[in-house]
């Protein structure tokens, strides 16, 4: 084995004997932590050695390329220290769990009259009854004695349909006179006119699930404890998982924060509140002036900072205890990290910033918002660089070869990505996370520079949610301008491979570039094809549930099956004797547990397999509906593969076109409304379980 190859095989080698669930539980082991750093510090240490002894220009470099490799490596600097504030913190992981279940233990033996009062704040602007109606359903449902519980809807849209529903459904509903700090003003609104002990905030699509309170409340019998934050866990795809149609290959975008950042911040007293899922302590508020801090739109990631000023801390419980939607297309999602990258860089020019005073050095690091600024840089150069370097003849890493490139950055970053994948094997998908870097890339640099020029004065916008903000569309802008940085790339090799018209002076460059070059156009094609956005099919989410129930496809007749899964407005079942079903048929009547007997249209049947469409007309069948899909734990996020079969998967959407919509359509056929004996059947409901 050449010589040159020695460091990345020992790197290879290191990573696939590591044990796979050292680093990846809810606690990070001690040795094994320690071991990883060690060896990442060493092979790191080793690498910045040879790129500052052997890669910057020298005097034989035109000032060009000196400049173009400085601002390289000033990136690359930036990287990777944001690199080690990540390890550091993915390395200190807190479980909260334990602790969660001994405060519902110590809440669920006390008496009801005894507990704290908790007040729901459900903020809202301009979502629809179809966001709206799942979350105050949910919050209503909540499992907290009624007289200590109170559900507030704060509307900023000041719409009367809203108010009338929640006149119906038992919740109060609160406007004010303006829009004044948008969010953050309308939660400050209401806590003027509430008294709770506590006040829970939810966003209006998040649905809180029924032993939320009982799980999180424990938690602040530390005094200590200001905020209690949950993640954010979702019952739809994000518009990667959607327009790559693999939302069961790989996971959402936001699960490393979640499930694995959030963990080692609360491990350093770092936690922050997310905005949405999070209960807060009103003490703590009113220690901090007795509201959310305004000067930020990003008013959460303040409020953390500020109780923790005053002594308070954000603990994070870790455990799925509200679902939510992701942003349903790629606008939506540009409308929402452009939001947060503007929020978190504007905190920098806030005296209650993590620059003013009060704070702890790891506190100022843990809350420097690093990721918007590098994250968009790193993405940009890495991708851009082939295409610079054919066409001004600059060397990226002057004097260096392909060997060099093997021996030297190969390994760090093998070693880097590797790790990362030890310790959020589920989470952590290397091209994935590249691919998704880079189509917000665009967005995310402007906002960033714009907002360091200047902080304020900027709109609030609210992440659109619901029926008709998805459907199929075309990104043009992330379609062009990976065109365009391929096409531009390939002509400079072209361009280069002719002795007459070569620009670059190095032929040791060429090979460094055509691999360099190489993966960024693999990441470019991905990048084009999760641009081009899935038709959606408009079906509700439906949820795996294992429940039995009984069938009839005439009258009186009650036949054993089981639902296999349950939304809304379908269901698919088996049934234990097709063929006393029998087959062909239009209607039958579907008895579904706590909820009743409903008439249900056959869109599809396959041997005992049934898919069923229905209706609820009625109130309170479908909140019961709701309640029990929505706020009873069940789990409809599909397990992942490992990351080299998603990488691969992600590589065949490259070249072959995907069909994304509900491949069984309902069928016009047959009769379209349930015949008399079925609408009398179903009007009778199944006693309560």
């Amino acid at each position: 084995m050449p010589e040159y190859l020695v460091p990345l095989a020992v790197t290879l080698t290191a990573l696939l004997l590591f044990p796979r669930n050292a680093l990846s539980g809810a606690q990070v082991q001690r040795l094994p932590a320690i071991v990883v750093l060690v060896a990442l510090a060493g092979i790191t240490l080793r690498y910045l050695h040879w790129r500052i002894t052997a890669t910057l220009p020298g005097p034989e470099s035109s000032t060009g390329e000196t400049i173009f490799a400085w601002v390289l490596f000033v990136i690359e600097m930036l990287v990777l220290f944001d690199t080690t504030i990540l390890f550091s913190t993915l390395l200190r992981k807190r479980d909260n769990t334990p602790a969660a279940d001994a405060g519902e233990t110590r809440l669920r033996a006390r008496d009801p009259g005894d507990l704290p009062t908790v007040d729901v704040f459900i903020a809202t602007y301009n979502e629809g009854l179809d966001v709206l109606e799942k979350t105050i359903i949910g919050a209503l449902a909540l499992d907290w004695p009624a007289e200590r519980l109170n559900v507030y809807i704060l509307d900023d849209g000041k719409r009367d349909w809203l108010r009338d529903f929640c006149a119906r459904k038992g919740a109060g509903y609160l406007t004010r006179a303006d829009n004044k700090h948008a969010k953050a003003g309308n939660i400050n609104a209401a806590i003027a006119r509430t008294s709770g002990e506590f006040f829970m905030v939810l966003d209006a699509d998040f649905i809180p699930q029924r032993n939320f309170l009982y799980r999180a409340m424990g938690l602040f019998d530390d005094p200590k404890v200001g905020i209690v934050q949950a993640p954010h866990c979702f019952y739809n795809a994000d518009p990667m998982q959607t327009n790559l149609n693999m939302r069961h290959r790989m996971p959402d975008d936001q699960r490393l924060f979640f499930d694995s950042i959030m963990p080692g911040r609360d491990g350093w007293d770092a936690a922050f509140c997310c905005g949405s899922n999070s209960i807060t302590r009103r003490s703590a508020i009113e220690a901090v002036g007795g509201g959310l801090p305004t000067g930020s739109i990003t008013e959460d990631i303040l409020l953390s900072l500020a109780i923790l000023r005053k002594g308070y801390v954000t603990r994070y419980l870790n455990e799925r205890l509200a679902i939510g939607l992701a942003p349903e297309s790629l606008s939506a999602m540009y409308v929402q990290r452009t939001r947060w990258a503007r929020g978190a860089i504007q905190i920098l020019f806030l005296r209650e910033g993590p620059l003013g005073p009060g704070l702890k050095l790891r506190h100022r690091l843990m809350f420097l918002p690093l990721h918007w600024v590098i994250q968009p840089l790193m993405v940009t150069a890495t991708l851009t660089v082939p295409a610079i370097c054919l066409w001004t003849g600059w060397a990226p890493l002057p004097k260096s070869s392909l060997a060099d490139l093997l021996n030297f950055q190969i390994p760090v970053l093998l070693a880097t990505l590797g790790t990362l994948r030890l310790i959020a094997p589920t989470a952590f998908f290397p091209l994935a996370s590249t691919v998704h870097a880079a189509i917000q890339a665009p967005r995310i640099l402007p906002t960033v520079i714009g907002t360091l020029i200047r902080p304020h004065g900027h709109v609030f916008k609210v992440t659109p949610k619901g029926r008709g903000v998805a459907g199929r569309t075309v990104d043009h802008l992330m379609i062009l301008l990976p065109a365009l940085l391929i096409f531009a790339t390939a002509l400079g090799f072209a361009t280069n491979a002719n002795f007459n018209s070569r620009i670059l002076t190095s032929l040791n460059q060429m090979p460094v570039l055509a691999f360099w070059a190489c993966a960024s156009v693999l990441v470019l094609l991905c990048v084009q094809a999760v641009a081009v956005s899935a038709e959606s099919p408009n079906r509700d989410e439906h949820f795996a549930l294992d429940l039995p129930c009984t069938v009839g496809a005439r009258p009186n007749q009650s036949l054993t099956a089981r639902i296999d899964w349950l939304s809304v407005s379908e269901a698919c079942i088996t049934v234990t004797d097709p063929d006393e079903i029998g087959y062909n048929k239009s209607w039958m009547r579907l008895d579904i547990p706590q909820i009743g007997s409903v008439s249900a249209r056959v869109l599809r049947q396959q041997g005992a397999g049934l898919k069923l469409a229905f209706e609820l007309e009625d109130d309170a069948r479908r909140d019961q509906l709701l309640r029990l899909l929505f706020t009873s734990g069940y789990e409809n996020t599909p397990s992942t593969q490992n990351a080299l079969r998603a990488s691969l998967s992600m590589l065949t959407r490259i070249f072959m076109q995907q069909s994304h919509a509900d491949a069984a359509r309902q069928a016009d056929a047959g009769q379209v409304t349930p015949p008399e004996w079925l609408r009398m059947e179903a009007a009778r409901p199944l006693p309560q379980a």
